[in-house]
């Protein structure tokens, strides 16, 4: 109206603009994303190792995001391959319909140049063979020793043949060769033909070690990928989690006032301040077969929040119920174990076998002094003593009852044998 707008004029043109604001973006915003929605969930129906590449490529510097699409190939009954130097690329790949190969982009440790030299030199010159002939062929300065490590550590030089201990220990020498090759062609060094003197790599040259135990193998992974990878830390755990948990996460269901024992490790944690200012916390646990958020009130949270860290694999007592935001299962925690406590509470007994010979032959000593340091706990000791056409059971008094630890279990199947010693429940 000040611009000269006749009054009738403009109450028209606003009307229609009202009725326009109406549909015009939501309505043809919402025809697009219809439209992407129903392609990328063809691709994803049809294409599903592909599609699964492909996103988890446009989140590949977001680990925890790369974690959650990991979980989801599970889901979608695909296989997810570790990284291969001679295979992999920046992104991650489909190999096949059912097969998702990771990407070296998202190895924590190792940089986008690096990773453009080594594809690079593969693409020219071939596969690598060993870890000498890959030293000597890429470019130190921009593949550094501590790359190099990470490689190592996520299973990306496994194709050489070698275990990833020993590639570690032999890396040393792998650069020492490396460097002294680089020296001579910087000097011109030349053979009697007018070659560039090449300095031989030889896998004799490794340092063979014992490989890494399950646990360190993992741990690398998860520094370097984020997550594990090859395995879980449960599944050793698994035969002896069956004598006391009633359940596995995927198979929970909410029963009235029913107590149920699941075991599973921490993968994710918060904590807040109730209303009267105490700390509580939610836990994410997962068993391989699924996950559950534990609400761990208070009062339990007090008693048993030395056991709850990230990583960590728990036992837990409590009562599932319906989550009524997800439409999912969740459950509140009555009890957390970790899994020596958890054998201390729910076994009957540790059992060490000893045949006759071995029984005169200085076994009480060894024994003793293997329990001393676990001693003063719950569950009780039991020899079973072995002679022909004989057995006995010994149990050993009170004040030997112990603390059935890994750590216990291990040093007793070192000194008297692995299939010498169990537990019972």
């Amino acid at each position: 109206l000040e611009r000269g707008v006749d009054e009738k004029v403009a109450t028209h043109i606003f009307d229609l603009m009202e009725k326009f604001a109406g549909y015009g973006f939501n309505k043809s915003h919402s025809a697009a994303y219809a439209l992407i929605s129903y392609q990328t969930a063809w691709l994803k129906a049809h294409y599903p190792a592909a599609f699964m590449a492909a996103v988890l490529s446009a989140d590949m510097d977001n680990t925890d995001k790369v974690v959650t699409l990991i979980d989801e190939c599970h889901d979608l009954n695909l296989k997810v391959e570790p990284p291969d130097i001679n295979l992999c690329q920046h992104r991650f790949m489909a190999r096949t319909g059912d097969t998702v190969v990771y990407g070296l982009g998202a190895i924590k440790g190792v940089g986008e140049a690096a990773i453009e030299a080594v594809i690079g030199e593969r693409e020219t010159q071939g596969d690598f063979s060993d870890l000498f002939d890959f030293c000597q062929r890429i470019e130190l300065k921009k593949v550094n020793r501590r790359t190099l490590e990470a490689l190592i550590m996520a299973g990306a030089l496994d194709v050489f043949g070698e275990n990833r201990a020993t590639l570690m220990a032999s890396l040393p020498a792998a650069l020492k060769l490396a460097e002294q090759q680089s020296r001579n062609r910087e000097a011109g060094m030349e053979d009697m033909f007018g070659m560039s003197a090449q300095v031989e790599s030889s896998p004799a040259r490794y340092v063979s070690q014992p490989d890494w135990s399950e646990d360190q193998r993992l741990a690398c992974e998860k520094q370097t990928l984020g997550l594990y990878l090859t395995g879980h830390p449960i599944e050793r755990y698994l035969a002896e989690l069956g004598h006391f948990t009633t359940a596995r996460i995927v198979d929970l269901k909410p029963i009235n006032e029913q107590t149920v024992v699941v075991a599973g490790l921490i993968i994710a944690m918060r904590t807040m301040n109730t209303r009267r200012g105490d700390r509580m916390a939610f836990i994410t646990i997962d068993d391989r077969s699924a996950r559950i958020e534990l609400a761990v009130f208070s009062d339990t949270y007090q008693r048993y929040r030395d056991l709850l860290a990230k990583d960590s694999l728990i036992v837990v007592e409590g009562e599932v119920s319906v989550d009524e935001y997800t439409g999912g299962y969740k459950m509140s925690a009555r009890a957390i174990y970790d899994i020596g406590q958890a054998r201390e509470h729910f076994a009957r007994k540790l059992v060490v076998q000893v045949e006759a010979g071995r029984a005169a032959n200085g076994f009480i000593k060894e024994l003793q002094t293997t329990l001393a340091p676990f001693r003063e706990g719950r569950c009780p000791v039991m020899l079973e003593y072995l002679r022909p056409g004989a057995r006995a059971e010994i149990a050993l008094g009170e004040s030997w009852q112990v603390h059935p630890t890994d750590e216990l279990l291990h040093r007793l199947r070192e000194a008297m044998g692995k299939e010498r010693v169990r537990m019972e429940y």
